[in-house]
């Protein structure tokens, strides 16, 4: 059920209106409410969410023009939220570099940027981390990428409690491999929809500072086994190439750029299914995996995002793939 309120109260069931949370690509949600049903306590700051999910966030925009039928009401997500927070080099360092249980140092790097409301789990996960993170990255990625390098993954869910404010539980859990559980396939009379691109680029010519013979160019290949290399492995008729200009970066930050402009242009396995069928609570960060005995086509990659919709007063799920991202 999707929730109107503030961060110390509920005030009202959103009934009658479709509401579409997309929790990691585009960080944003959107609430269509008829013109017949506005009320005016959808103000800037409230809160729009699903109690105990991470579907739901802060009012930002609201939309209207008497030519519709209809006002949309809009904001980020929690993730969005925190992708709108920045990881600064500390005062004459190059780099923010953190050591420590990875809750006490999640705790040191987001409570402190959200008065309050995001709050990280208390649990000794017994698990340390020693990290550096990107320049200027964003406080989202940041995190991501340092619990991807321990086998963790980002868990976050709104609780509201009668008599208690609202708060953005923040925790640490362990990635799952779905795809060593369970394979989805004709077998178990899943129906699903996958799509596998082969012919992205897999050759990046990358140009970065400097002109004519002293700019900074180097080139980058997709290997066989998806990670990214100096020899080329696809060529001839097999070789896709394009080029990729970043005259902004700094060199230490060019290849970071250009594998990141990879997953946007390069190979891609798109996966679309009603994963709840199985009963599985299957997260950003879990891995799954897909087979299609006529095509022998299969997949095996992480969840990147969740569309969770609430249309005409029916609840659905769509996921997408890690390399699905544009």
């Amino acid at each position: 059920m999707v929730i109107l309120g503030t961060r110390e109260k509920e005030l009202f069931p959103i009934r009658d209106a479709n509401a579409t949370f997309d929790v990691n690509k585009s960080k944003e949600f959107s609430v269509m409410i008829a013109r017949s049903n506005w009320d005016d306590r959808f103000e800037y700051g409230n809160y729009i969410y699903v109690n105990g999910t991470e579907y739901g966030g802060i009012i930002g925009d609201i939309l209207t023009s008497t030519a519709l039928d209809y006002i949309e009401v809009k904001g980020m997500t929690w993730r969005g939220r925190m992708a709108k927070k920045i990881i600064m080099p500390p005062d004459n360092s190059n780099y923010k570099t953190v050591s420590g249980e990875i809750h006490t140092v999640m705790r040191g790097l987001v409570e402190p940027e959200f008065d309050g409301l995001f709050k990280v789990s208390e649990k000794n996960t017994g698990v340390i981390v020693d990290f550096q993170f990107d320049r200027f990255c964003t406080l989202y990625d940041g995190l991501v990428k340092m619990l991807k390098s321990v086998g963790y993954k980002l868990k976050i869910y709104y609780k509201k409690q009668h008599g208690i404010d609202g708060v953005v539980y923040i925790e640490a859990v362990p990635i799952v491999d779905y795809s060593s559980k369970v394979r989805f396939s004709q077998d178990n009379k899943m129906n699903f929809t996958m799509e596998s691109k082969r012919d992205g680029v897999n050759h990046l010519i990358v140009t970065g500072k400097g002109e004519m013979q002293d700019r900074n160019i180097f080139h980058l290949y997709l290997q066989k086994d998806g990670t990214y290399g100096a020899v080329p492995y696809y060529t001839g008729l097999d070789e896709i190439a394009e080029v990729y200009e970043n005259t902004s970066a700094e060199e230490s930050e060019l290849q970071t750029n250009a594998e990141k402009r990879f997953g946007e242009v390069g190979n891609k396995q798109t996966f679309d299914m009603d994963i709840e069928q199985l009963r599985e609570n299957v997260e950003i960060g879990d891995i799954v995996g897909g087979k299609d005995y006529l095509t022998q086509m299969h997949v095996s990659e992480p969840i990147y995002n969740i569309v969770f919709e609430v249309i005409n007063g029916v609840e659905s799920k769509m996921y997408s793939l890690e390399g699905d991202e544009s």
